[in-house]
């Protein structure tokens, strides 16, 4: 089994490889910035600091809850923090559309990091453009949760949907596959599960997780 070191360790390179990009313009930013007296070019480039600046602080909001302790937060996240991480990854994608179907104002915190997963990489999916469709719902002592991607090019790599289901072997787990694992791991610890369907125009992933023990009600 992936030890909790090797699992954090790959995390840790999922995030600094989204990171990098990023920083990377921030800094280069701040060279050009540095170097050039016109004032257009100055204030050209002090917007595309500011775009770095907001990407990089909404990747790093996304890492904290979806990947991260979400320290802050009770047992319970507001939905409208997860809508907001979202809505800014969804924000700097091209030709996307999301449609929430969010039925609760809060969802305990595991449910929260599988939702964020599972927008993440069905975002991912979207490289041509298309629809993202996420729903959640606390019904009869479990969390339903489901991502949809629907386009007219789905990108998605199966490897992924194994990590999801709990069906990669794990010395086969990357920096690609980890978040999925990571979900999979939660989702087992809580006695629920994952799972995906793919077709040519669609990318559907789910979850089913427990109430955790004091929150049904």
């Amino acid at each position: 089994m992936t030890s909790q070191t090797d699992l954090a360790a790959l995390l840790c390179s999922r995030l600094c490889h989204d990171m990098l990009s990023p920083v990377g313009a921030l800094s280069n930013g701040l060279e050009l910035l540095a170097d050039e007296d016109d004032p257009e070019m100055r204030a050209r480039c002090i917007e595309l600091l500011e775009q770095s600046a907001k990407v990089s602080t909404d990747k790093l909001k996304f890492f904290r809850l979806a990947f991260g302790a979400a320290g802050g937060f009770g047992e319970n996240v507001e939905v409208e923090e997860a809508k907001a991480v979202i809505a800014s990854l969804v924000a700097d994608a091209k030709r996307v559309e999301v449609n929430w179907a969010l039925a609760d104002a809060t969802l305990p915190k595991p449910a929260v990091k599988v939702l964020l997963n599972l927008a993440q990489i069905a975002l991912d999916a979207l490289i041509r453009g298309g629809t993202l469709d996420i729903g959640a719902e606390r019904t009869g002592g479990n969390v339903e949760i489901v991502a949809r991607a629907v386009g007219n090019r789905i990108a998605f790599d199966e490897s992924i949907g194994e990590a999801l289901q709990g069906n990669m072997p794990p010395h086969e787990i990357t920096s690609r596959t980890a978040a999925a694992h990571m979900i999979a791991l939660v989702a087992e610890e809580m006695g629920g599960g994952l799972q995906y369907a793919l077709s040519e125009d669609a990318l559907v992933l789910g979850g089913v997780l427990p109430e955790p023990e004091g929150m049904i009600g």
